[in-house]
């Protein structure tokens, strides 16, 4: 059985429920889980968690990602993308300059409203289903982070501009595309969309589903399994020792006095006055189990999340 993550490269033509359909085919397992939505047409870093690592999702989905986009101007479409109906078109006279100061504009973050072609929930119903409908509803914006947009080339003859977008979650990139048209008075489309990274996962990491059933073909598959406590490598350990492994098993809480690496967690100003301090907790033989918070007035560790 797997346990972990698996960086996986979306190819353009399937959608992320495409992905983890696949995954279930190639790898037997059901309990597989995407870590946020990519476009059909979009392609790259998708985070795929698998076994006791579904538990992960809500936690990749909300990390910072990066995007290389085309911005094409003088079209704005119903979608925001090139695959749209066209809606209007413009004459475009806008430089790499004025295309560089109406995106500096909305670094540091904006409000956003979703647009119609997304899988936000209203009412119960997905916004793209109801566009699809021929409807239109009102929505309500969402304060969204961008973090930079970096300008890679521009193509005057082509109206085109690749840029790069470091962003907070739920930013969508076509939206914002489209935003930046309307401040150059031209509109502008998304013509592609590439993610790069998402949180830790990089794109240089990540493997196609032919490879992945290559890997599974010849054994190899493990080496590129990302386990479940690296994920949290930046919160210290905590090791339980022999007579209390049913306490952390049952998510109970233990004390100070029951983890073998105690006097080193207190060596480096850990324990004791560090109140809500994150652990990841190990029991005697070395296994991940669980996160879980320390209680600086008690001095005990109570559970935050299990993963057995």
């Amino acid at each position: 059985m797997i346990n972990g993550i698996i960086n996986i490269y979306k190819e353009k033509g399937y959608t992320s429920h495409d992905v983890v359909a696949k995954m279930r085919g190639i790898l037997k397992i059901k309990k597989i889980g995407h870590t946020g939505t990519l476009d059909p047409d979009a392609e790259g870093v998708l985070p795929i968690c698998i076994g006791k690592a579904t538990k992960l999702v809500d936690l990749i989905v909300d990390k910072d990602k990066t995007y290389e986009a085309v911005l094409k101007l003088g079209i704005v479409t119903d979608t925001q993308d090139i695959t749209g109906n066209i809606i209007s078109e413009s004459l475009v006279d806008v430089d790499l300059e004025k295309t560089r100061q109406a995106s500096k504009g909305f670094i540091g973050g904006y409000d956003q409203l979703p647009p119609m072609y997304s899988a936000i929930k209203v009412n119960g119903k997905r916004l793209y289903e109801l566009a699809r409908q021929g409807k239109v509803i009102e929505r309500k914006p969402r304060r969204v982070s961008i973090y930079d947009i970096r300008i890679l080339d521009h193509d005057p003859k082509e109206n085109e501009t690749r840029l790069v977008v470091d962003c907070g979650k739920g930013t969508y990139i076509r939206t914002l595309l489209h935003d930046i048209g309307e401040v150059l008075g031209c509109g502008g489309v998304m013509k592609s969309l590439l993610r790069t990274r998402v949180g830790g996962f990089n794109i240089s990491d990540s493997i196609r589903l032919d490879q992945l059933e290559e890997y599974l073909k010849d054994g190899s598959i493990n080496e590129h399994i990302i386990k479940i406590d690296h994920m949290f490598l930046d919160y210290p350990s905590v090791i339980v020792s022999d007579d209390y492994n049913k306490l952390i098993y049952n998510g109970n809480t233990f004390k100070e006095d029951h983890i073998v690496n105690r006097q080193e967690l207190i060596d480096k100003d850990l324990l004791p006055a560090n109140d809500g301090l994150l652990v990841r907790v190990y029991d005697s033989l070395g296994s991940f189990v669980a996160i879980y918070t320390y209680d600086s007035q008690e001095r005990r560790f109570r559970v935050k999340k299990m993963f057995i």
